[in-house]
């Protein structure tokens, strides 16, 4: 009789209320700058990851599935290009196309642990559970941590790979992405880590833009779910219906720009925060960035931060890439 796996502890480096600190703090600089803003973090509540992972599954939003396509056939590759004793998946999320991965690196022979690194709980213990029975001879450890600001916390020893995927990293501006790469590389230090990247490629407005705006509303309704998310957590008073979803190529930066844009001139209250802010009728709210890339492009930068290509893997549409680079 086989026993059910035990269930995964999660190790806790956020620090106490680190959360809604970080929250009061972006909706003090990001509501008073000019245009506002605000980072896409604050979208995954809990129904908010619901409504995301609705979105990996519609016809428009092609990512998810090319990353998985590239990875069900090229992940031996991967494990054979970059050997690791340690996966640290950042991000992690629900960890759907995570054991296509670490099969590859099971099998080729180095792989003993399973680091999952995310800010939930929920996310974290839900991934545990549906890994454990998968890969029993696998230690998993779940880790809440901030990996902007948290990476020294990670384990340091052996052959490292770190995996941050689903293109998260075009979440982030130019220069955040450079101090990001500079940590990873620190992270990794001289034990001939490596770091996996997903990457979305530049593309035609015309399958960009969809991906950010489905015909079935679900984006729209998972970009609202950030003043969702402001009226609990802050007590404010948006009124979510009388935003509009937008999404917009942006081609002198490349990069697909979420926003919210108002309908009506109004004030909002935000007493967690201690502050109000005022909206003229078509103001908008940049939610989210997601930066696009070239091939070359991601190489370069990855390059800046002491990190050189061993290989680079695209899906057979040339929609998506992962690119995997050493510490050198």
């Amino acid at each position: 009789m086989t026993l059910p796996a035990a269930p995964v502890e999660i190790v806790h480096y956020l620090p106490a209320h680190h959360l809604e600190r970080s929250l009061r703090a972006d909706v003090r600089a990001g509501l008073t700058a000019v245009p506002k803003t605000m980072p896409p973090k604050w979208f995954y509540d809990r129904r908010g990851s619901e409504l995301f992972e609705r979105i990996t599954g519609l016809p428009e939003y092609y990512l998810t599935r090319a990353e998985r396509e590239i990875l069900a056939r090229h992940a031996p590759e991967m494990a054979a290009a970059c050997p690791a004793e340690t996966l640290i998946e950042l991000g992690s999320g629900s960890s759907r196309k995570t054991p296509l991965l670490l099969s590859a690196l099971k099998a080729a022979g180095s792989l003993r642990r399973y680091v999952s690194v995310d800010v939930s709980d929920s996310a974290l213990a839900a991934a545990a559970a549906s890994l454990a029975p998968l890969f029993p001879d696998l230690t998993l450890q779940a880790v809440a941590a901030d990996f902007e600001t948290q990476l020294q916390v990670l384990p340091h020893e052996g052959r490292r790979m770190v995996a941050f995927l689903g293109g998260t990293i075009g979440n982030l501006e130019r220069a955040q992405r450079a101090v990001f790469l500079r940590n990873i590389r620190q992270l990794l230090g001289p034990g001939g880590g490596s770091l996996l990247v997903g990457t979305d490629l530049v593309k035609p407005a015309g399958i960009l833009v969809p991906a950010y705006d489905d015909a079935a509303g679900v984006t729209a309704d998972f970009n609202r779910n950030l003043l969702r998310v402001l009226n609990r957590e802050l007590g404010a008073d948006f009124d979510v219906e009388a935003f509009d979803h937008a999404a917009v190529w942006n081609p002198a930066e490349e990069r697909i720009e979420m926003r919210l844009r108002a309908t009506r001139p109004m004030q909002v209250n935000l007493p967690g925060a201690d502050l109000t802010v005022g909206f003229e009728q078509g103001e908008e709210l940049l939610t989210e960035i997601s930066a696009k890339f070239r091939p070359e492009g991601i190489a370069a930068e990855l390059a800046e931060a002491g990190l050189e290509v061993a290989g680079q893997w695209t899906d057979a549409g040339g929609r998506f890439a992962m690119t995997l680079a050493r510490a050198v």
